[in-house]
């Protein structure tokens, strides 16, 4: 799953912990933090400490993947020559 916002990594945090079948006070424990971070985290709290973040995810098993995404190919554009452009500007039109 791509996750874009903290809201996303929330519902991804939310979601697994349920899975394992872990309550907010035990996954809390586990983690070294209280229920209400970890409320706070599920919801998509902007302003988490990374390193609690990073502890709660290796708690659940949650692998992070740093890779970087392919750049889509953008062909260079052609060259313009604008000496040819004011010429046949200056041409008699027909």
């Amino acid at each position: 799953m791509l996750i874009r916002t903290p809201a996303d990594l929330g519902a991804v945090i939310r979601d697994r912990r349920k899975q394992l079948k872990l309550d907010q006070a035990a996954f809390a424990k586990r983690v070294g933090v209280s229920r209400q971070w970890v409320i706070g985290i599920e919801r998509g709290r902007p302003r988490a400490e990374l390193a609690l973040v990073l502890r709660a995810i290796d708690v659940l098993g949650i692998r992070l993947d740093a890779s970087i995404a392919p750049t889509p190919h953008r062909p260079r554009s052609a060259s313009v020559d604008i000496d040819a452009i004011v010429t046949k500007a200056r041409e008699p039109k027909p």
